[in-house]
């Protein structure tokens, strides 16, 4: 298996680019999804209603997903090898196709850019709805674009950059590890009532898995800027002085990045759940933001995952001959 990985990691990332995530293709996140929903209902009843029986419980749930979010992909690549080499191959290039966020994450965001275009606000709001947390019935336009290159940016970490690099290091299965723990602070990693203490272990863990892919998906960002004629001065500049401006130390990383290179102003107060959240702004109102700056945030998005694989696959080669030859 190991040897095949970086060769799997270049199919699974081209038939990303070539397929994306079509509809009738039921996605594993889903099923790590149901499983968090299942493991939360009963693990809420089988510990104390108290504070320390909350915790306990979220960290049951994180090394009962982690557990079997590694297990099930480990136990169908052992058994596809085991048949032919062939077949692994083709099983391990597969995982790592429905693993990566390359084209859906540009179809979403284009959904909202198109219908923008058309002068529709409330269907925009309705599409940025879609792949945003926060609430957008009283987004206006430049709400509604800030939301949907803010989305781009943060996901270019998580839902590629992170994914290939545990996939180069792990393999699909460290990378579906990776998956189920983003997966959790996605579900119950918030800050509020219902989950502040459940979902602790959940959000500190992705904290920790996401911090080193979030600060390389940053400099790769920052050279795509360069390469693209983007401002990528600006965007090094911005990055350095705006990363840190967020309750998450890794989400701000990239949205800096993304901000700097199109010299826009980034995130700012936001309402969830009909509560406002007041947040700092990243980078600078050197002009206004428009549609069009999601076209721009896709095109920073695409060159930097393409990156992003050829380092990642130029690693592995180097660090496997390395273990070959010894």
């Amino acid at each position: 298996m190991i040897r095949w990985t970086g060769t799997a990691l270049l199919l699974g990332f081209f038939i990303d680019l070539l397929l994306g995530d079509p509809r009738w293709l039921y996605h594993p996140v889903r099923i790590i999804g149901n499983g968090i929903s299942f493991f939360e209902k009963h693990l809420r009843n089988l510990f104390p209603k108290t504070e320390k029986g909350e915790r306990k419980a979220g960290l049951a749930l994180v090394i009962s997903i982690c557990f079997l979010s590694g297990f099930v992909p480990l136990a169908i690549l052992y058994i596809g090898y085991q048949i032919h080499t062939v077949l692994g191959i083709v099983i391990e290039s597969f995982f790592c196709y429905q693993m990566l966020a390359v084209k859906s994450l540009k179809q979403e965001s284009m959904k909202v850019y198109k219908v923008l275009k058309k002068g529709d606000l409330e269907g925009a709001r309705h599409a940025v709805s879609m792949i945003v947390g926060r609430d957008t019935k009283s987004l206006d336009e430049k709400g509604i674009t800030k939301a949907a290159v803010e989305t781009v940016a943060e996901n270019t970490s998580d839902g590629i950059i992170a994914p290939l690099f545990y996939m180069a290091i792990g393999g699909p299965v460290l990378m579906f590890i990776y998956k189920g723990i983003n997966t959790m602070d996605s579900m119950v990693g918030y800050k509020n009532e219902k989950y502040i203490n459940f979902g602790r272990y959940a959000a500190k863990l992705d904290d920790i898995v996401n911090y080193i892919p979030a600060r390389i998906s940053a400099w790769l960002m920052i050279a795509a800027a360069y390469l693209e004629g983007f401002d990528g001065k600006n965007a090094k500049k911005v990055f350095l002085r705006d990363r840190y401006k967020h309750a998450s130390p890794n989400s701000a990383q990239t949205e800096a990045v993304m901000a700097g290179a199109l010299n826009v102003q980034l995130a700012g107060n936001a309402y969830y759940f009909g509560k406002l959240y007041e947040k700092p702004t990243i980078g600078d109102a050197n002009r206004d933001i428009e549609y069009e700056d999601i076209k721009r945030a896709n095109t920073l998005l695409y060159v930097s995952s393409f990156l992003g694989a050829v380092l990642f696959v130029a690693v592995r080669t180097v660090l496997l001959a390395g273990i070959l030859f010894l």
